[in-house]
C-alpha cells in the first residue's frame, strides 16, 4: 500500500492526543491553575485535532468529509469519526470544568478514558477489518494501535506530571514497562506479518483472474498502459533490506532511547522534563514503524500488477 504521509501523521498524533486524553481522564496529578490545566490540556487536543485535520489530506473530495459521519452503521472509519467528536467534545466540558473550578470529575473523566480508547480502537479497525489486505487483517493490529497509543499517553503524562508520579508510581517506570510491551507486541506483530502474506491467505493470480483451473498463471503485460489510483494508492515496494533497516530505526527511536531515557531519570531520580525528550523519540519512531506499516501492507488488487 502507498504509505500516505498525512496518514502517517493522522495515526501517530491522534493516538498520542487520544492516548495522553485517556490518561487525564483517569485523574493524573498535573500541575495545579488554569493556565496550567489549559496548556496540558491543549496538548492533548492540539495532537488529537491535528492528527484528524492531516487525515482530511488523504481524501480525494475533503469537502465531503462531513458525509462520513452517515455511515456509522456500516464503516468503521465513519465511526472513528463519530467516536472523536464525542471524545473531544467530553474533553472540552472537562477542561472548562477543570480550569473553572480546578476541579476533575471522576465519572466524566472515565468517559472520556473509554472514549478515546474506542477512538482508537475504531482507527486501527479501519485497517485490521481489511481482509483484502493480510497483513493488516490480524487480531494484534488494534493491540498495536491501543498499546502505543497508552505508551504515548503515559509517557507524556510523566513528564509533565509535578512529582513525575503516575498515580503512587514512578511515571518514568511506568512508562517504560509500557514501551517495552507495546514493543514486544510490535516485534511479535512484524514476525507474524511475514507469514500472512498473499499466498497464505488463498490469494494468488490464479484465484484473482479466475483461470486457475486452466493452470498457471503468468502475466504478459500490465493492464494499463500508465498509472491510475489502484497502481498509485494499492501497490507499492519496498525492499526487504530497507524494511530491515526502517524497523531498526523505528526500535532505536521509538524503544531504545525513550526506555534509556526513563530508565535515567528513575535511577537518577532527576527531572521528570526530561521524559518529554524521549516522548520525541517515540514520536519519531511511531512515523517510521507507521510507515512500514503501509509500505509493506499488500492488497490483493496487486496480483494483477
Amino acid at each position: 500500500m502507498h504509505p500516505a504521509i498525512s496518514v502517517i501523521f493522522f495515526t501517530v498524533l491522534s493516538g498520542a492526543g487520544y492516548g495522553f486524553m485517556a490518561v487525564l481522564g483517569l485523574g493524573v496529578a498535573m500541575p495545579e491553575g488554569p493556565l496550567a490545566a489549559f496548556v496540558i490540556s491543549g496538548i492533548a487536543g492540539v495532537l488529537a485535532v491535528a492528527g484528524l485535520l492531516a487525515s482530511t489530506f488523504h481524501l480525494g473530495h475533503p469537502e465531503r468529509a462531513l458525509l462520513a459521519f452517515s455511515q456509522w452503521r456500516t464503516s468503521w472509519l465513519s465511526r472513528e469519526g463519530v467516536l472523536a467528536v464525542v471524545t473531544l467534545v467530553l474533553f472540552a466540558i472537562y477542561v472548562f470544568i477543570w480550569m473553572a473550578t480546578g476541579e476533575r470529575y471522576f465519572f466524566l473523566g472515565l468517559l472520556i478514558t473509554i472514549a478515546a480508547t474506542a477512538t482508537v480502537f475504531a482507527t486501527s479497525m479501519i485497517y485490521a477489518q481489511l481482509k483484502t489486505v493480510p497483513h493488516w487483517h490480524m487480531r494484534q493490529t488494534p493491540l498495536c494501535y491501543l498499546l502505543f497509543a497508552a505508551a504515548s499517553g503515559v509517557l507524556l503524562a510523566a513528564g509533565l506530571a509535578p512529582d513525575g508520579m503516575i498515580f503512587t508510581m514512578p511515571g518514568s517506570l511506568l512508562a517504560m514497562m509500557e514501551l517495552l510491551i507495546a514493543w514486544a507486541v510490535k516485534v511479535l506483530w512484524w514476525q507474524n506479518a511475514k507469514k500472512t502474506t498473499l499466498a497464505a491467505s488463498g490469494s494468488t493470480v490464479e484465484t484473482a483472474t479466475g483461470l486457475g483451473e486452466i493452470g498457471k498463471v503468468r502475466l504478459l503485460e500490465s493492464p494499463h498502459s500508465g498509472e491510475s489510483y489502484l497502481t498509485k494508492e494499492m501497490v507499492h515496494v519496498i525492499g526487504r533490506k530497507h524494511a530491515d533497516k526502517l524497523r531498526m530505526i523505528a526500535l532505536v527511536l521509538g524503544c531504545v532511547i525513550p526506555v534509556l531515557i526513563c530508565l535515567a531519570v528513575f535511577l537518577a531520580n532527576t527531572g521528570s522534563m526530561w521524559l518529554l525528550l524521549a516522548f520525541g523519540f517515540l514520536i519519531a519512531g511511531l512515523f517510521a514503524e507507521r510507515w512500514l506499516f503501509f509500505a509493506e501492507a499488500k492488497h490483493t488488487v496487486s496480483l494483477y500488477y
